[in-house]
């Protein structure tokens, strides 16, 4: 089975389920750690249908499935771009405009997420795998105040972060990336902690894109959130997964937004699932010291 194929039985299981651990998906669909990451980004993060629980369950979020046959996929109540609909089977809300609290911004996206996060849930007691994903999440967002994010949504171990939303700054994606390597900074202080209390190292990968995105309101049954839809946080999901760990990765558009200020390492192009084009892609490696972009000149003339 190729990858959609293996993804729709998963959804199924997940719809059917509401609850299904790694362990399980990894032994019944013969998977190994990068495709169940995969999945993961997919379900989790792209689609928004899914939550990760301690590192070990994949929980279902999702709305419930239609009763209709010719209804549309109430998958997230989304239309993919890649779905061939035409104009006259497509459902009323499909080409509707975005509703009023919608608006229509561009921010720099960032995903941050704990590597081997199934490994550390089998070496901890579920209690001493909450503290220690509590410390975690708590120094994240000490980092993300800092420096004026805003978390979308907490993903099991992982986090969504928008910055340019609600609050909008001439330098958020400058702003991201200073997250982003804070993040990495205040892990080694924490590790040392961790070091001496549950005998574990944690270590995060961290992808950012900056682009265009509609914010508004998005699930039901009492339960929204202020998400941002369009291939912007698809394209940070996918370049934290390729991120190694402890390291920070970033698109070339958000590269472009703080050349100068920091030193980046170019990575090459490379394809990514559901893009059409290959990406240009960096990692960056620490800021340049320049604090206006008339001293970026002086920097890169160094």
């Amino acid at each position: 089975m190729d990858f959609d194929e293996i993804l729709a039985q998963i959804l199924h299981l997940l719809q059917r389920d509401k609850r299904l651990s790694y362990r399980a998906l990894k032994r019944r669909f013969a998977l190994d750690d990068e495709y169940l990451e995969d999945v993961k980004a997919e379900l989790i993060q792209a689609k928004q249908l899914a939550r990760d629980e301690a590192g070990a369950v994949l929980v279902w979020v999702g709305e419930a499935p239609p009763t209709e046959p010719a209804a549309p996929p109430a998958q997230a109540g989304l239309l993919l771009a890649h779905q061939a609909i035409h104009p006259h089977e497509a459902a009323p809300f499909a080409t509707a405009p975005p509703p009023p609290d919608a608006e229509r911004r561009q921010l720099t996206v960032l995903f941050c997420d704990l590597v081997d996060s199934t490994t550390l849930a089998g070496q901890l007691d579920p209690e001493d795998l909450r503290e220690v994903v509590r410390a975690y999440q708590q120094l994240c967002a000490e980092v993300i105040q800092r420096f004026d994010g805003h978390i979308a949504q907490y993903l099991g171990d992982g986090l969504l972060v928008y910055f340019g939303y609600p609050q909008a700054h001439e330098d958020d994606a400058q702003r991201a990336v200073r997250t982003g390597l804070g993040i990495v900074e205040a892990l080694h202080t924490l590790n040392k902690h961790l070091a001496q209390r549950q005998g574990v190292r944690l270590a995060v990968r961290v992808g950012m894109h900056t682009g265009l995105v509609v914010v508004g309101a998005m699930g039901g049954g009492g339960r929204q959130e202020q998400l941002a839809l369009g291939e912007t946080p698809n394209i940070a999901a996918r370049l934290q997964s390729m991120a190694l760990p402890d390291t920070v990765v970033i698109s070339e558009a958000t590269a472009h937004l703080i050349h100068g200020y920091f030193v980046c390492q170019p990575l090459g192009a490379h394809a990514l699932r559901g893009v059409s084009q290959p990406l240009l892609v960096y990692q960056v490696l620490q800021e340049s010291g320049a604090q206006t972009r008339r001293s970026t000149s002086s920097h890169r003339e160094a």
